[in-house]
Formats: C-alpha cells, structure tokens, sequence
C-alpha cells in the first residue's frame, strides 16, 4: 500500500509509510492529523462549511498499527460545526481531536482586506530536504523546499512542504489536509536544540486558517521558544501562493536523548 492508510469503515489499516523520525514503530504527527481532517471533512453539515480550526492532542505515541476512528458533532448549528475525531490502538485512545467549521459564504468585503504578502522566496527557489532528514519514511512521501533555515537548522525557518503520497487509499487530499500536514513540522523548521542531543515532540498541534489554502505548495514560516523546565512552543504562520492564510501552534515536550 503506498497510500498512508487505508480505510473500511472505522477501522484503519496504517501503511509503513507514516513512520516518522523519532522511533520507526511510531507514526509522524502529521498523519495522524491529516486523518482527523479527514474524517471530519468527512461528516455532512446542513448547509455548505469550511473547516477553520483543527485541535489535535497526542494522549499517547501513536504506532504503526491498525487504528479505530471514531466521530461525534458536539454541536450543529447554522453557522457552525464542532466535531470530535478520536483514534483508538487497541482500544486505547491515542488522538483526540476537536474539529471547527464555519459556514461557507461569499462577502463583498472592503478592498483594502487582504492577505498579509509571503516575505520569503516561493518554493521553485529553495533547496531540498537534507538526505539525513529524508530517510524517515514519512517524509519520503513528501516534497521540501527551504527557503530560510533548513529543516532541523537551529533558528527560525521558512520551508515549503508538497504532499506526493496518497494519505488515504482512494481519496483526494483536501486543502486543510495539505495546512495541517505542513503545520505539524513546526518543531523541526525552527529547531533551536541539536536533534542528536535532544527531543522536542510536540504534544498537540492547532491550526487555525481564515481561508483555505490554494495550491500544492504549503509554507510554514516558523520559530520555537523553549523555557528550562522542559516546555516549549513552536509556532508558525502558513501560506500559499496568496499570500499567509493561517497559525499553528504546537506544544513541544523537551527532553535530553
């Protein structure tokens, strides 16, 4: 299967391929969170909505084995959705996730509303992921392009992210999909810590967009601060060929290897 999951029902069979960097029988963050936005996507609304944010709390590493996926609306009205995706590994729950959507509409707003112009160069202009960092086999099925920084570089860094593999068997990759994909490399765009000395797992991943993403391409601008007593927050802007449309936030975990 060279699609990440394959789905029947709620179960889920996981593929090889969402393997991530920091143990190869755990899947990369952004898998599972591509998931979630698809199963909420998935859920029909009463009139036309978009999703706008995705929360996403890794309770426990989630393995490179079958899952369950379970949905609920939490609240249906007019104007919104609230959802809740979980995915359970053995009848554990591994990610819980609640999932915001609004209603779909088309204002005539002001023309000075507009987004904020990307500040970095586009993706035809960056240099491609490090050989090191792109064994892991999640991000074998991915696209980089570095236009500030590096992956895993200390400091701030600015990377473009393409999806090339399927995600699930059979289904078009969404929009949102594509934001949280390249949302959940927060840490490892703006590292400020050696990845051979440390770890910095995030913990949870929002995303937060005003429009949806157009395009292939994904950016994540993005910068970590860290504290001493093994917290920290990695966060980013995410843009398109448009311009920037959205954050995300991730809650990071220190610890020394």
């Amino acid at each position: 299967m060279d699609a990440i999951y394959r789905i029947d029902g709620n179960r889920v069979e996981t593929s090889a391929n969402a393997a991530g960097p920091w143990d190869s029988t755990m899947q990369h963050g952004s898998a599972p969170a591509a998931l979630v936005t698809w199963a909420a996507e998935a859920i029909p609304t009463a009139v036309p909505m978009q999703v706008v944010r995705v929360t996403i709390d890794l309770m426990r590493p989630v393995p490179v084995a079958p899952l369950m996926v379970e949905t609920e609306v939490l609240r249906e009205g007019r104007k919104i959705q609230l959802c809740a995706v979980r995915l359970f590994a053995n009848k554990v729950a591994v990610v819980r996730a609640t999932v915001l959507k609004v209603r779909a509409d088309s204002l005539p707003l002001p023309s000075e509303i507009a987004d904020a112009a990307i500040d970095v160069p586009s993706p035809d202009h960056g240099t491609p992921l490090d050989p090191r960092f792109a064994r892991n086999p999640f991000v074998t099925g991915l696209s980089v392009s570095a236009v500030r920084g590096g992956f895993l570089h200390l400091g701030p860094g600015a990377i473009w992210y393409r999806i090339d593999r399927p995600i699930v068997e059979g289904a078009a990759i969404s929009q949102m999909m594509r934001a949280v994909v390249a949302a959940d490399f927060c840490n490892g765009t703006s590292a400020v810590l050696d990845f051979d000395r440390w770890t910095f797992i995030n913990a949870d991943l929002t995303v937060s967009l005003s429009r949806a993403p157009v395009g292939d391409w994904i950016l994540l601008n993005a910068e970590t601060w860290i504290g001493s007593d093994g917290a920290g927050i990695a966060a980013g802007r995410l843009g398109d060929s448009k311009g920037y449309f959205g954050r995300a936030v991730q809650s990071l975990v220190i610890e020394k290897r």
